[in-house]
């Protein structure tokens, strides 16, 4: 019985971590945003980046959809500022803990 006591505490635990975003905008990320291919016609293509991060807990707990995109737009804003950009815009779908995103520079390009 403690036994199971314990598993369905991790299974709650895991549960309720689910929706915690764990990747923090550095600085440079806060002042970069998240725009659509026919909002950035008139910036800068600075480059591409990546991101990845965990789309599910101890290998079969689905993570919230919307927490992995958040993280995922946090990696990529933060990266983005790092290059010198002020925008990011999603080149395709998230799969799996993956996004691509292409970097511009919009203000003062």
């Amino acid at each position: 019985m403690p036994r199971i006591k314990t598993v369905l505490a991790g299974l709650v635990l895991a549960g309720s971590i689910t929706g915690c975003a764990w990747v923090q905008l550095k600085p440079q990320g806060e002042k970069v945003r998240l725009l659509t291919a026919s909002e950035v016609k008139r910036c800068t293509r600075l480059g591409h980046v990546s991101s990845t991060t965990t789309a599910t807990l101890l290998g079969f707990i689905a993570r919230s959809t919307s927490t992995v995109r958040e993280e995922l737009n946090r990696l990529a804003r933060n990266e983005a500022g790092r290059m010198g950009g002020d925008t990011i815009v999603a080149t395709g779908p998230m799969v799996e803990g993956e996004q691509s995103y292409d970097v511009y520079r919009c203000i003062n390009p």
